[in-house]
């Protein structure tokens, strides 16, 4: 143990006996109650609270709505900080950390304090902390190095602000923190007002985005800031109630109902009039709406006749007639496209359908074939971004060499061997459209840690480039791996998994959906239009297609058909017109690596991957169309199990 940690342990013993500090009295408060009411020893250093994944996720799904309109503001005020070496933490009301931002080059560091995603900060666990004690207290406060219980967190100086929902009850605490400060606890005031001021940002965005039908009114103490800055923000329904407000404007209305004489009301503020507060009615609104000059936008209070300038947002207008409209179309036309009656892809499609027009990034999972690719350009073309670029990098096929470059771009003579003019890199190609990274699973760590700064800051860095560039993409991932496992094994980053998992699309594999047959029958089709010929498929040939597992799914099924199409005579598919895989399917179904199991290849799978080989004399493409996967992939497995090259006839290496 250290010397100040001593030193801090002693004073802790000595206020928990009573005697007075030098501290503020919120954190001597909270010190008394750590040990009085939390039961926690002065003496033990605890190590920090990760919860499980499984966990964090429950405590995310919680808050799914909030935490997306919290995102920007979140991301916001780092942008305002990048740089001097804070982090960012979002925890819920239990004090949960369910959305980070910071430096990933500290994140070992980060981890080792606490500083990440999925710490527990309640106070009860943690000690005095920022966010412990805003939970415990309600109050804004900076928690600067010895202010903190815990003497294992006496380096850090954490500085927090309480959000609070629509009802005055709180939502989450916006936190910000670093691992070094200089010693004077003044140094994070300005930390402090920022903290604040986001918090309340993030209040308002939360109370327009959930009352977007009903009136709001935004009230400011001067005409100046009435339309820019108003600090008090309320929503009111048709009928004068109060729905919900911003907290300073629930404060507001507490202290204008303790001015009233007599008892005091002990109804909740939410479903009160608007005009108990207020010298106006809800008729009155419309005189506040902004084409009017604030400074003739003037109310009062009710009881203190405190003047303020107002403005009123009137709700959407309501359709005249009470007649109902026709109901919209359950699914945009590209998602309705994506299933033929299967229970399972229809799900799919109407979880997407809800998610096309969010930022939040998606992670769409499935075995290899599955569609994922198509899924994903459906969501592009159902959204407001289908005018913008839809870019797809698969992520298995780039040399690890040329990735950084190809994703990021770089400058003229960035490095040996760099265009000439440079390079503008996928990741601005896909500016204003959707950035697809398929196979995100098979991405190096070091360049995961590059991704995971663009997701966050939502900007790019070139190489040879010392400014970044802001960048606006919505970014869709796709694997056929259990990213879970790879995180547990280490081979992918957990942030970055969050990060990317914000709504996870799970597609069926082929074997497991109930519409084949349709399937078959719209990709037939589909050719026979293209080809002007009519396709029909025999009996035989029909029952061979059903009773194939289909390990490379719809790719593999796309790639049959093709082939049955061209060496059918007279448009007729018969049994024979399929491809000789279709009758010998259980060899080509022991190399298939399934999605449950990404590891199955990789303890058993060369001696059926040699053997897929040998079916197919070494024609890697072959075996690559077989199993429905990239060519670069297969090499990579060869070269991962020892395969090489031989010539047809010769027995791999054993």
């Amino acid at each position: 143990m250290r010397q100040e940690q001593v030193a801090h342990i002693d004073e802790l013993v000595r206020a928990a006996s009573g005697h007075a500090t030098r501290r503020d009295a919120i954190i001597e408060a909270s010190w008394r109650r750590c040990v009085n009411e939390h039961n926690l020893d002065p003496v033990v250093l605890r190590d920090p609270c990760i919860v499980p994944g499984t966990r964090l996720r429950e405590h995310q799904d919680a808050m799914e709505e909030f935490l997306h309109t919290a995102r920007f503001g979140v991301e916001t005020l780092y942008r305002e900080v990048a740089g001097l070496g804070y982090v960012l933490l979002l925890t819920d009301a239990k004090g949960i950390t369910v959305d980070f931002i910071g430096d990933p080059t500290f994140d070992n560091n980060l981890m080792r304090a606490g500083l990440y995603l999925g710490a527990d900060w309640n106070e009860p666990h943690a000690g005095t902390c920022a966010v412990g004690t805003c939970i415990a207290t309600g109050e804004a406060l900076v928690v600067h190095q010895t202010d903190h219980f815990d003497a294992t967190h006496i380096p850090l100086t954490c500085t927090a602000a309480p959000v609070y929902d629509t009802s005055g009850a709180l939502a989450a605490v916006l936190d910000i923190s670093a691992l070094r400060s200089p010693e004077p606890k003044e140094s994070q005031f300005l930390a402090l007002r920022f903290v604040k001021s986001f918090a309340h940002k993030i209040e308002t965005a939360n109370l327009l985005n959930r009352f977007r039908q009903e009136w709001i009114v935004k009230l400011a103490p001067s005409p100046e800031f009435a339309d820019v800055d108003p600090s008090f923000v309320l929503a009111v329904d048709g009928a004068g109630r109060i729905l919900g407000f911003n907290d300073k404007a629930r404060r507001l209305l507490l202290r204008e109902r303790d001015r009233r004489p007599g008892p005091q009301d002990p109804r909740p503020l939410v479903g009160r009039m608007f005009s108990d507060f207020f010298d106006l009615e809800v008729d009155d609104l419309p005189r506040f709406i902004p084409s009017r000059p604030a400074a003739q936008r003037m109310v009062r209070l009710a009881v203190s006749g405190t003047p303020l300038f107002a403005q009123a947002q009137q709700p959407p207008a309501r359709a005249a007639s009470p007649a109902p409209l026709p109901p919209a179309p359950s699914l945009p036309k590209p998602l309705a496209a994506l299933h033929h009656g299967d229970a399972a892809m229809q799900e799919v499609a109407l979880r997407a359908a809800k998610l096309v027009n969010t930022q939040m990034s998606l992670l769409i999972t499935g075995e290899t074939g599955t569609g994922k690719e198509h899924l994903a350009k459906a969501i592009h073309a159902a959204s407001g971004r289908s005018a913008k670029p839809f870019v797809a990098v698969n992520c298995a096929a780039l040399p690890e060499t040329l990735i950084e470059g190809e994703l990021f771009g770089y400058e003229p003579g960035a490095f040996t061997g760099a265009a000439a003019r440079g390079r503008k890199g996928l990741v601005l190609e896909a500016d204003g459209g959707t950035l697809f990274l398929d196979e995100i699973g098979d991405m190096p760590l070091a360049l995961q840690t590059r991704l995971l700064r663009v997701l966050a800051e939502r900007e790019v860095t070139p190489l040879g480039r010392t400014r970044p560039v802001p960048v606006n993409i919505r970014v869709i991932a796709a694997t056929h791996r259990d990213l879970v496992a790879e995180v547990k094994a280490g081979r992918f980053r957990e942030d970055l998994y969050f990060r990317l998992s914000g709504a996870v699309l799970a597609l069926p594999a082929l074997r497991r959906r109930a519409d084949l047959d349709r399937l078959i029958a719209g990709f037939l089709a589909e050719r026979g239009s293209a080809a002007g010929v009519r396709y029909t498929v025999s009996p035989e040939a029909s029952a061979a297609l059903k009773a194939h597992s289909w390990p490379g799914n719809v790719r593999e099924l796309l790639n049959a058909l093709d082939y049955a199409c061209a060496v059918a005579s007279d448009g007729h598919i018969a049994r024979d017109d399929l491809p000789d895989r279709l009758h010998c399917a259980h060899a080509l179904e022991e190399v298939h690596d399934p999605m449950p199991a990404p590891r199955a290849v990789a303890e058993g799978g060369r001696a059926q991957l040699l053997a897929a080989l040998s079916a197919r004399q070494w024609n890697v493409s072959a075996v690559a169309r077989d199993l429905g996967i990239d060519r670069t992939t297969v090499h990579r497995r060869m070269r991962r199990f020892g395969i090489s090259a031989v010539r047809q006839g010769e027995e791999g290496p054993g």
